[in-house]
């Protein structure tokens, strides 16, 4: 059965039902056109139409929150900022952040790919929030190009440093988000070990992409959809692992670190 979809752009979108965080009431920081320093294989936006690493002013802060009081009482776990690609390029994000919290007093989460964090600007504006999810989606230079695909100039041993430096600053809810498409091998297994247990996050998120990508850019893809309902337009169907290959990783790395390693249920 085909979804009927809106086709109305909002700063503030949801609830979505979040496995990671519960009911979550998105914010987009981005605006309309997809905005991102990564162009994902996976991602649910669909192809990005802005590659960049360039921070800017996408939405004044102040149209944010004229939305955002139209959702109280914010019935909510945790209000995300994400939405239509990277939202540490928004240069007023530490406003924003800010301006949540004192409004709703919710507590505040930041999805990130951790391309910026080199910048200490952008981590202090972070830091702000109660909880940040950072991506890494690799241990190798090789296959973080090919599943990340990130804008000219961004460094891969430079996002590594980035997060390095944002953990130890960082006194909030940290958890690292790891998409797979593939099972690893014995070498990048024992990296990705070696390299979480460094920068010792509060839990490890594991996942496979299980929703089709849109072949163009969709507004719907900020919020729910299943694996199995219909859409009004032309996806791909990418490559997963199975839950017992997620299974498995997740065992290794609780085993090795001590960090628990939650997946979505099946």
């Amino acid at each position: 059965m085909s979804a009927t979809l809106s086709t109305e752009f909002t700063y503030v979108y949801g609830p979505v039902k979040s496995w990671r965080y519960g009911r979550s009431l998105g914010i987009d920081p981005i605006g309309a056109v997809s905005t991102c320093s990564f162009n994902c294989v996976y991602c649910q936006l669909g192809e990005i139409e802005q590659i960049t690493r360039d921070r800017a002013l996408f939405v004044p802060t102040e149209e944010i929150i004229q939305e955002l009081q139209e959702f109280a009482p914010w019935d909510v776990d945790v209000i995300t900022l994400s939405g239509s690609g990277e939202p540490t390029l928004a240069s007023n994000l530490g406003e924003i952040i800010t301006s949540i919290a004192q409004l709703t007093s919710r507590p505040t989460l930041v999805l990130t790919n951790a391309t910026l964090l080199k910048d200490k600007t952008v981590r202090q504006e972070l830091a702000i929030a109660d909880k940040v999810s950072v991506k890494i989606d690799a241990v190798s230079p090789r296959r973080w190009q090919g599943v990340d695909r990130p804008a000219t100039g961004v460094n891969f041993a430079d996002v590594w440093e980035g997060i390095s430096e944002f953990r130890a600053e960082y006194s909030g809810e940290l958890g690292i988000q790891t998409m797979m498409l593939s099972n690893w091998d014995a070498e990048d297994i024992a990296e990705y070990i070696r390299r979480v247990r460094a920068i010792a996050p509060t839990e490890i998120q594991l996942n496979t992409p299980t929703r089709p990508k849109p072949l163009k850019r969709q507004l719907d893809g900020r919020g729910n959809h299943s694996s199995t309902e219909e859409r009004p337009y032309a996806v791909q169907q990418l490559k997963c692992v199975s839950a017992e290959i997620l299974q498995k990783f997740a065992s290794e790395i609780q085993n090795a670190t001590g960090i628990p390693v939650r997946f979505p249920p099946q």
